[in-house]
């Protein structure tokens, strides 16, 4: 079997995730197209409420991927201005403010994007485990609290350490995770500018099917990223489809990967 082929019972049409009040797959596309309204509730400003804003980002770019309009929105609690303004940094897309949606605009489906132990009182729920950084001071407000925000990481590094844990499970991240981070994204940016010079190929079937599988199994944003490993390394595979196959799947990711195309080599 090449090694990017996939056996048809491994295809999917839709994206699934797990709902959290039941602990079972789901669509989330509605099953007649339609709108899909996403709720993102972040309580503050910290690591946590940043990765919930993220896994809300990722779910926005796959329903759009396949197809599906959104209407995304945030309710949140205290320095909202201040989370807004690190999310941009992150490139998270804006949230709309949540408004009075008790009447809704006729949406097909409804998911909420919260902490894990949350309450949702209607549609599906995302459960985002904690996120914390290692040797955080403490917050000026809660000395009981790791002020996790504000530390002067590259943002893109910060994205691809939070992306590189699967959002149901919680994240640590300490200096080697940074520094991995750090490290990979120099590297597949270098190299993305590089592939870029060669002629374009198309994405390989396999390969585009293995990533749509990986996002499409709850999000499965790790999956996505061992892929990109395998490609960046795969013998015989032509530079420019591994080019394409690295902005395909950087349509997902957000981490500007393409960022360094026509610098010095």
């Amino acid at each position: 079997m090449p090694a990017y082929a996939r056996p048809p019972a491994y295809a999917r049409l839709v994206l699934r995730i797990i709902d959290a009040r039941s602990g079972e797959p789901v669509d989330a596309a509605p099953a007649r197209r339609g709108l899909t309204r996403v709720e993102v509730h972040a309580p503050g400003f910290d690591t946590t409420s940043l990765r919930v804003l993220l896994v809300a980002d990722l779910l926005v770019r796959a329903l759009e991927l396949g197809g599906t309009p959104v209407w995304a929105l945030l309710t949140g609690g205290r320095r909202q201005a201040e989370l807004r303004a690190e999310a941009t940094a992150l490139g998270i897309r804006p949230f709309e403010d949540s408004p009075d949606v008790s009447a809704g605009l006729g949406e097909a489906q409804v998911i909420h994007v919260a902490v894990e132990g949350g309450t949702a009182t209607d549609g599906v729920r995302i459960a985002v485990a904690p996120a914390h950084i290692d040797g955080a001071p403490a917050h000026p407000e809660n000395p009981g609290t790791p002020d996790d925000t504000g530390t002067g990481i590259d943002p893109g590094v910060l994205r691809l350490a939070l992306l590189a844990r699967h959002h149901s499970a919680p994240a640590r991240l300490d200096a080697a995770a940074f520094d991995e981070a750090r490290g990979t994204l120099a590297r597949w940016r270098g190299a993305v500018a590089r592939w870029a010079r060669r002629p374009s190929r198309p994405v390989p079937d396999e390969v585009r099917g293995r990533l749509r599988d990986a996002w499409e199994d709850d999000l499965d944003v790790p999956g996505v990223l061992d892929v990109l490993h395998h490609v960046e390394t795969e013998p015989g595979l032509p530079d420019g489809a591994r080019f394409e196959t690295y902005a395909y799947a950087d349509r997902l990711l957000g981490l500007d990967l393409t960022r360094d195309l026509g610098s010095p080599s």
